[in-house]
């Protein structure tokens, strides 16, 4: 059921990536990767068991932002693909503050909700930093190498338009490889050992990689849409 429920999940999150550029332009995919930022820090605190290994949800919806941007580049530039990964983090910064805010007031007498809002939003202030210098820093590489490979096949092929696939897959799949290391280490070193440490970024990396491989198609996809009002 939950492999069944992941791959739906994947489809359903990437179809309303298009849906979203199809029916709302460029701001469509700006709004949507608030909606993924936000959502994502939810889902993440969810440990699920699926293809023979455990896993936290949220890695689609994070992978979806890196679909975002590649469709932002390549239809509107490096620039329009920057204000959605700045968008992303001040989303995910106003998250941060204002769940730990919740934390802080006193529930009335007949309050039923505030123990549950504890047990889901009391991350540790390191687990929710590492989060977002990562996501910051991820983005913008991502972003920059998008560029970098564009820049490259047009040099070396003398068309822009071509290997649409190596530059979505040449700087996701090193992209979301720097997000497995960095997050994991940032936010469990001294509380895994090596060994498990290892094992986190191992399984996480291969779940990017699925990801990452099955965002291709939509990009391609969403070169051919005509967003309406554009």
């Amino acid at each position: 059921m939950n492999e069944f429920l992941l791959i739906l999940s994947l489809l359903l999150i990437y179809g309303s990536v298009l849906a979203a550029y199809r029916f709302f332009g460029k701001t469509g995919l700006y709004g949507w990767t608030v909606f993924a930022t936000i959502t994502a820090n939810i889902e993440v605190l969810l440990l699920v068991e699926a293809f023979g290994m455990e896993q936290t949800l949220g890695n689609v919806l994070f992978a979806s932002t890196f679909l975002v941007t590649d469709i932002l580049s390549e239809k509107y530039g490096k620039k329009a693909a920057q204000v959605s990964v700045n968008l992303g983090v001040a989303a995910s910064l106003m998250f941060i503050v204002l769940s730990q805010l919740w934390l802080q007031y006193i529930p009335a007498a007949n309050d039923w909700a505030a123990p549950s809002f504890h047990v889901i939003f009391s991350n540790t202030p390191r687990i929710m930093l590492a989060s977002l210098l990562v996501y910051a820093v991820v983005q913008r590489f991502d972003v920059w190498a998008y560029h970098k490979w564009w820049d490259f096949t047009k040099k070396r092929f003398g068309d822009s338009g071509r290997f649409l696939w190596l530059r979505n897959n040449g700087s996701t799949l090193i992209s979301q490889l720097l997000n497995t290391l960095l997050y994991s280490f940032g936010a469990f070193a001294g509380l895994y050992d090596l060994g498990t440490l290892l094992s986190i970024c191992l399984s996480s990396y291969l779940i990017f990689i699925v990801t990452s491989l099955a965002d291709t198609p939509f990009v391609y996809w969403a070169r051919k849409i005509s967003p309406k009002g554009e």
